[in-house]
């Protein structure tokens, strides 16, 4: 097989495994996490030797994270999830997004802006309704064994006593409040202030951060259940804060919130069926890039190979320009998700790659419509439960805003949304926005065969993408899949109506040859290196055949897998 890894200056030698790879995988035959930081992993497989369900143990972790992964994720923001159920032999998604103020319309949202081409990054008009409370409440009515006071009493501990902030999380949080205190967009700031710094400052690598405030948060939310987020004292303390900053969200946009339970969209891979959720989010475009892809030897070419890298790139545009045109809400539009899927649209879509040279202009297709940042964790379970779970603030650490005493930050998720009237992602009232994150799972013959995710804004289908080649054509193992270099196309269309930017721009880590740098560059792709995001994967496979979970957790992050 032909390999083309760059030289890894100071890395050390292995005596066994690929030589990219930072670890080998974490093997366990009763259960299983991975998540962003070790710490909530090991809440988590504490939770699930406890006796919980794996659900159990992902709400955990994410309250964990909430307070550990401030930069990433928190109860201000919303989740998706895909449940492997052991029982009935099925797989389950849960889309917890929220929707944008009931009471602002279009026109008013638009005189708001005033000469502005698009939504604020932060602030108040960014923020839609954090719909991850729900999404905890309804997995664990359906999953869940343990209670949620038992669930949240780790987290809570932690808030309360303190935790050491962790490498990765402090250099992101400091660069998100550095980023806050320049934004002019921000109308309330003290209170982010005061819960997420430190003497004035953000916490450093090692130091220990306490948020008393959240810890109440969760002590309310574990005493008095769903309602007192979304009706009750909390959903009181946010819509108060939200009329005092002349934010559009009211208790009523709280109030009538849910999430849903949705089938995942899949399509089948060299044998694998590989399942997303379907749009608002953007999962879909993985599959349409396996769809494009499965016509190829990409064996024969070889990891990180000139043509394996040009081919999953041109994929990723054609799939991304799809993307901008029609994933929305799917309550407000009509989403071809079966023809954009259709083996027939996949092979009329190839014909737009020339191996020899980028596509100058690739737009989106014409089915027939006939019918910043993010924590992903997953759990697996002694009874079999898998659960592939990914949650988010969007970009940083959310819009800046923080209501009083609560301990979180609100996402900023609305920003989204498109101002074009005619664009499917268009603003409505009670409307969800377009999102990034996604949950990803393999089945190999019915059965499950692996849970993961890889976090990060736009990053998450073309890295779902790349790790699944990995794994599939290429025969790494869960660890090396997410280890192994990767590249970050961007510059395509975007669904809040940016047009492309000619052929966009292609980032390479630094484990990229030189000289298939240079061949990409050659076949008309602009290249960079530098960049410092190409997501974050988590994954959990299981080994039918031995009885036993393979847990991953990348380099690239804090993260850790832990089994027992």
């Amino acid at each position: 097989m032909k390999t083309a890894y760059g030289a890894g200056h100071g890395r050390g030698d292995r005596y066994s495994g690929a030589s990219f790879a930072t670890r080998s995988p974490v093997l366990a035959q009763h259960g299983m996490a991975a998540t962003a930081q070790p710490l909530a992993t090991l809440i988590a497989v504490d939770i699930l030797k406890r006796g919980g369900s794996a659900i159990d143990a992902a709400i955990a972790a994410n309250a964990a994270l909430g307070l550990m992964e401030p930069m990433a994720c928190g109860i201000g923001g919303d989740l998706f999830a895909i449940v492997w159920d052991p029982w009935e032999k099925r797989l389950s998604g849960y889309n917890g997004s929220g929707r944008s103020p009931m009471g602002q319309s279009y026109e008013e949202l638009r005189a708001k802006l005033g000469s502005r081409k698009g939504i604020p990054q932060r602030g108040a008009l960014s923020v839609s309704v954090p719909g991850a409370i729900d999404g905890w409440f309804a997995l664990h009515a359906k999953f869940g064994r343990l209670t949620i006071q038992d669930i949240l009493a780790p987290a809570i501990q932690y808030a309360r006593e303190g935790y050491a902030v962790s490498q990765f999380v402090a250099l992101h949080w400091r660069e998100n409040m550095e980023t806050f205190a320049a934004s002019g967009d921000i109308e309330e700031f003290n209170n982010a202030k005061k819960t997420f710094l430190v003497n004035g400052a953000t916490p450093v690598e090692g130091q220990i951060f306490r948020n008393p405030d959240l810890a109440r948060t969760y002590e309310t939310l574990a005493k008095d259940g769903r309602g007192a987020f979304y009706e009750g004292e909390l959903a009181q303390t946010m819509d108060a804060y939200f009329r005092r900053i002349g934010c559009p969200l009211r208790y009523e946009d709280l109030a009538a919130h849910s999430g849903e339970w949705v089938e995942p969209a899949s399509v089948n891979y060299r044998g694998y069926d590989v399942f997303e959720l379907p749009p608002n989010g953007q999962g879909a475009a993985a599959l349409q890039m396996l769809k494009v892809l499965e016509a190829y030897d990409l064996k024969s070419m070889g990891p990180g190979s000139a043509d394996a890298l040009h081919l999953m790139i041109e994929a990723k545009r054609l799939a991304y320009e799809d993307l901008a045109k029609f994933f929305a809400d799917p309550d407000f539009t009509n989403v071809p998700l079966t023809e954009l899927l259709s083996d027939s649209y996949a092979a009329t879509r190839r014909k737009e790659i020339n191996m020899r040279k980028a596509n100058p202009a690739i737009g989106p297709g014409e089915p027939k419509l006939v019918d910043g940042d993010t924590t992903y964790l997953t759990v697996a379970d002694r009874d079999g439960m898998m659960v592939s779970f990914i949650q988010s603030n969007f970009r940083g650490m959310g819009s800046g805003l923080v209501p009083d005493g609560l301990g979180f930050m609100v996402q900023d998720r609305g920003e989204l949304f498109s101002l074009e009237p005619k664009a499917a992602n268009v603003y409505a009232p009670g409307k969800r926005p377009f999102h990034t994150i996604i949950p990803g799972f393999v089945m190999k013959d019915g059965a499950p065969f692996m849970a993961f995710g890889v976090m990060g804004g736009d990053m998450q289908p073309q890295g779902h993408v790349q790790v699944l080649v990995n794994m599939i054509d290429f025969g790494m193992n869960v660890q090396e899949a997410g280890d192994f270099l990767r590249f970050r196309h961007f510059g395509s269309s975007e669904v809040t109506g940016l047009p492309a930017n000619g052929t966009g721009t292609v980032e390479l880590e630094t484990g990229v040859a030189p000289e298939i740098a240079a061949e990409l560059q050659r076949r008309g792709h602009k290249i960079a290196t530098g960049y410092n995001s190409f997501g974050g994967h988590q994954a959990i496979q299981f080994d039918r055949q031995h009885g036993v979970y393979w847990g991953a957790s990348e380099m690239r992050k804090d993260g850790a897998a832990i089994g027992y």
